[in-house]
């Protein structure tokens, strides 16, 4: 079983524990389960993206990463805790919800009938757990818009850890995370510029995952509320994150996040520019002599990049789709040279999962993005709730861009899950709070009226 596990990435053979990390597990593991219900977000993000994900405890060849040690002590928390009561209040599952189960679950069956050996359907319910988990964690603890706005904090103050340990690994070449173990001592280098990584485990990953969260600092920023200088905060870390990190993939993303933001004034005219996006995409797949994916190839914002490689593994992925379209391929080092590198999230979830699998994502991606669009369109009154949705999506598009250059395979995949449950809350309160307005005065109890402390009108949510 232990070589099982190996062969299908699951990490070390042994446990690899520094104990200053061991102590922090353990007292986050304490708060996770003692603190109050809107303080428990604090220990689960500063766990997930803080601890590299080299530290490890292997029992019986099985693996615990040690934000799904800290995952596994939330599921327990809120199960007996908050599950009840929200199920008590109304909650119910969304499509959203629904479509990310059906997407876990679905990679793990097809992924196991790819390799037909108990390893790899071990390894992929480590996934499921990490997944689920943590999704559903945040699902259940975000109750209304500020613990959507306090989640955001908490990962800016993390952006800032990293951000200043970015900025010593580029001045000195060391970096301070090697202590914890699970990431090397000295920097990369490129052409001779260095490339930070801080806890994460390559540079592109680091620079992703500050990228991507600038549209959620700039939402913080537009409620106009105390949180500015949070917000400010966390913009200044997530830009020096993605600069350190000298990484194209980070920057494309960086700059696809402001470009959704300045799509705001022309809000209600998307349908008419989506619909330019594809007749433009299609003209040029017409009167270009190489696919229109083949742009890929010219972006290099910072150097060095390996623009080439993306593009041939794309191309290569849509040619061969009869090899992996039932449950996915086991290696891609036929496609060509250096091919076993599926650097892209769309591509790695395709060769891993199949044809199913690649469609369910895609799904959760188109629904959220939906259901972000009627949920805006259902309160055209309160401007500060369509910001922050309008945010959520640029942060989403953001990931979108940065999947074309790089695999999630480390930490980095919680912020993705955590912006997905942003999503799914974030977009049911809005959509509860106009079903609301024309509830009687008498209504029932589980509608509850709390001042709006970014905006004058009140803000209706679910409990």
């Amino acid at each position: 079983m232990k070589q099982e596990l190996l062969r299908f990435g699951a990490g070390s053979a042994e446990t690899s524990l520094n104990p200053l990390t061991g102590l922090i597990i353990v007292l986050a593991c304490l708060l996770v389960i003692f603190l109050p219900r809107r303080y428990v977000i604090i220990p689960l993000l500063l766990v997930s993206f803080l601890i590299p994900l080299g530290q490890v405890i292997v029992i019986a060849g099985l693996h615990f990463m040690m934000f799904r040690i800290v995952i596994m002590g939330a599921v327990v928390r809120v199960a007996l805790t908050e599950f009840p009561t929200a199920k008590a209040s109304g909650f119910r599952m969304n499509v959203i919800d629904k479509l990310f189960v059906c997407w876990m679950i679905s990679s793990v069956i097809t992924f196991t009938l790819l390799w037909g050996e108990s390893g790899a359907f071990v390894q992929k319910m480590g996934s499921l757990i990490d997944a689920c988990g943590c999704y559903f964690v945040l699902r259940l603890l975000y109750r209304n818009f500020k613990d959507i706005d306090r989640s955001t904090k908490v990962i800016s103050l993390v952006c800032v850890v990293v951000a200043v340990c970015m900025i010593g690994e580029v001045w000195t070449g060391k970096n301070v995370f090697h202590v914890f173990g699970g990431v090397p001592e000295f920097a990369d280098i490129r052409e001779g510029r260095l490339r930070a990584q801080g806890p994460f485990r390559h540079p592109i990953l680091a620079g992703t995952f500050g990228a991507t969260l600038l549209p959620l600092f700039i939402g913080l920023w537009w409620q106009k509320s105390k949180a500015r200088v949070v917000a400010a905060m966390g913009m200044v870390s997530c830009t020096v994150i993605a600069v350190t990190a000298a990484s194209s993939t980070a920057m494309g993303a960086y700059v696809a996040g402001i470009a959704a933001i300045l799509f705001w004034p022309l809000r209600k005219h998307l349908r008419w520019f989506r619909w330019a996006v594809v007749a433009s995409l299609a003209a040029l797949q017409i009167v270009m002599k190489a696919p229109v994916w083949a742009l890929i190839e010219r972006v290099d914002l910072v150097g060095g990049s390996s623009g080439y490689h993306r593009y041939f593994l794309v191309d290569q992925f849509i040619r061969r789709v009869g090899e992996w379209w039932l449950f996915g391929t086991k290696s891609t080092n036929s496609w060509g040279w250096d091919m076993w590198d599926t650097s892209n999230q769309y591509v790695e979830i395709g060769v891993s999962g199949g044809i199913l699998t690649f469609a369910l994502f895609l799904a959760v991606l188109v629904y959220c993005f939906k259901r972000l669009g009627i949920a805006r369109k259902s309160v055209p009154r309160e401007i500060m709730v369509q910001r922050r949705l309008w945010c959520l999506g640029a942060a989403l598009f953001s990931h979108l861009v940065a999947f074309v250059g790089i695999t999630y395979f480390d930490q980095t995949i919680i912020s993705l899950y955590a912006l997905i449950a942003m999503i799914s809350s974030a977009t049911s309160f809005a959509l509860m709070s106009s079903r609301t307005q024309s509830v009687p005065t008498k209504a029932p109890a589980r509608y509850l009226k709390f001042p709006d402390y970014s905006d004058s009108s009140p803000e209706l949510i679910q409990t």
